[in-house]
């Protein structure tokens, strides 16, 4: 009896085996179908010249990335051109479809065509025949006698979201495909020449800085600062502001796998010297948006003062962890743990952290509607926000983390192709399969937002929506069923 009984069990439990796996055979088998169909409609309908936006009206006829655009222009910043691009080649890392590399490869060509004889990228790329001649692109000719626009911008992860992407395509390719290689490595060098003596990188630049206008000079507090904004070009400060300098850091480490190259190697711990040198002395061991060159924080914009800033003071953080991780320098940890203690002391009552602390004071510094300086906080833009999440937990947690690491998990490390190692739940692939209509898009209610005229859009086409969802599906034909 007993054994019938095991025997029971056994065939139910099989049985169960044999239906998951069935199930699981034919959602892989769905996914796949979608994420094919999803990328083709993207290709071929919404794409220009392999290039994207950020928000499309369900129909395509209205189009924006940070403002309006027409349907000759493609943008960098993320869920832009670059962002979509990573998202193909990780399917193709994902599956092995040439389809996908395809895909990736008219991204990666279409940055080719918008790179910028100063190296980088500007915020868009124009295709229009009649206005490509305003701008410095170096795959044309030059226009004598004709004023073009050769400024590279590492704000919002522009030039290095594109960077990324093409670094990771020429490894793909195994460094064959020789368009994609030049331009990476001429970016890649632009980049290396605009890094200052001190190892920051501005927000922009069109040529590389004269090392005799920037000395080499710790952070310390001005002896007074304007509390009226002084509308000073802050384009070329030190920057921290939007990531700019983590975000090129970030380059320069993949750079170091791809390329093997030294002078990267050498920006990266430049980098890392300058953070360190940038973190304000005691009583406010954190780190200002942006620096001059006398090293005091420095306005920025008209809602951005002088000050120590703790938005940006976290992502620091996180920087300092990822170069001791490439370095196994015990300094950055240390430059870390005192900036989370004393940010930890700033914490306002309700938890979050202000934007701004006023320079020696550490007063939270807010703006009112009329942009006018003050301590009070009931009367801010809403544009911007003058309190920022609290990530400081997590922070010391990674700290600790960081502190355990043995020492075979630090310093340089082989290249390796990102891989999805999360597998999404059946009920997630299921909802991203179900909202994808016949057409292979996934239309949600939304608005555009730069609109000037009356806009009735009321369904659109959003690249940050199409960039998750292929990721969801490609991630769940990555991994084995558990």
């Amino acid at each position: 009896m007993m054994r019938r009984g095991l025997a029971a069990v056994a065939s139910l439990l099989l049985g169960s085996v044999i239906a998951q796996g069935a199930e699981d055979a034919k959602l892989r088998s769905e996914a796949a179908a979608a994420l094919r169909k999803a990328t083709a409609y993207f290709r071929e309908q919404v794409a220009t010249e392999g290039g994207y936006l950020w928000r499309y009206s369900h129909d395509l006829k209205i189009r924006e990335g940070e403002g309006k655009a027409d349907d000759r222009t493609v943008w960098l910043e993320p869920p832009g051109t670059p962002a979509v691009g990573m998202a193909f080649l990780q399917a193709y890392w994902d599956t092995g479809d040439p389809y996908y590399l395809d895909a990736a490869l008219a991204a990666g060509d279409c940055l080719v065509r918008g790179q910028l004889r100063s190296g980088g990228w500007a915020d868009s790329i124009t295709f229009d025949p009649a206005k490509r001649p305003n701008h410095a692109y170096r795959v044309d000719a030059p226009a004598p006698g004709r004023s073009q626009r050769d400024t590279t911008t590492l704000d919002d992860n522009k030039t290095q979201s594109a960077l990324r992407l093409l670094m990771h395509l020429d490894a793909t390719l195994g460094f064959k495909n020789q368009t994609i290689h030049e331009a990476a490595l001429y970016a890649l060098n632009a980049l290396l020449k605009a890094q200052f003596p001190n190892g920051a990188w501005p927000q922009q630049f069109s040529k590389p800085p004269d090392p005799n206008a920037h000395p080499v000079l710790p952070a310390s507090y001005p002896d007074s600062w304007s509390r009226t904004f002084p509308n000073v070009r802050y384009a070329g400060f030190y920057t921290f502001n939007d990531n700019t300098i983590g975000d090129v850091a970030e380059v320069m480490g993949l750079a170091v796998q791809i390329y093997r190259d030294e002078r990267c190697w050498q920006a990266l711990e430049r980098v890392g010297d300058f953070i360190l040198r940038a973190q304000m002395p005691d009583p406010q061991p954190a780190w200002a948006q942006q620096y001059d060159l006398q090293m005091h924080p420095a306005w920025a914009r008209k809602f951005e003062p002088p000050a120590i800033t703790a938005g940006e003071s976290q992502g620091v953080i996180e920087i300092l962890f990822y170069l001791y991780q490439k370095t196994g320098r015990r300094p950055y940890l240390e430059a870390a743990d005192r900036a989370i203690q004393y940010l930890r002391e700033s914490q306002l009552p309700d938890g979050r952290l202000a934007r701004f602390y006023e320079l020696k004071t550490n007063c939270p510094l807010y703006f009112t509607k009329d942009y006018v300086l003050t301590y009070c906080d009931r009367d801010t833009p809403t544009h911007y926000a003058f309190k920022t999440g609290n990530r400081l937990d997590a922070l010391e947690k990674r700290y600790r983390q960081m502190v355990s690491l043995p020492a075979s998990a630090l310093g340089p490390q082989p290249y390796e192709r990102p891989k999805s190692s999360t597998r999404p739940a059946a009920a997630q692939v299921r909802r991203v399969l179900d909202s994808l209509d016949d057409q292979g898009r996934w239309v949600e209610s939304g608005r555009l937002r730069y609109q000037d005229d009356p806009d009735v859009t009321d369904r659109i086409i959003d690249c940050r929506t199409f960039i998750n969802n292929c990721r969801t599906l490609s991630s769940y034909l990555a991994t084995e069923s558990p």
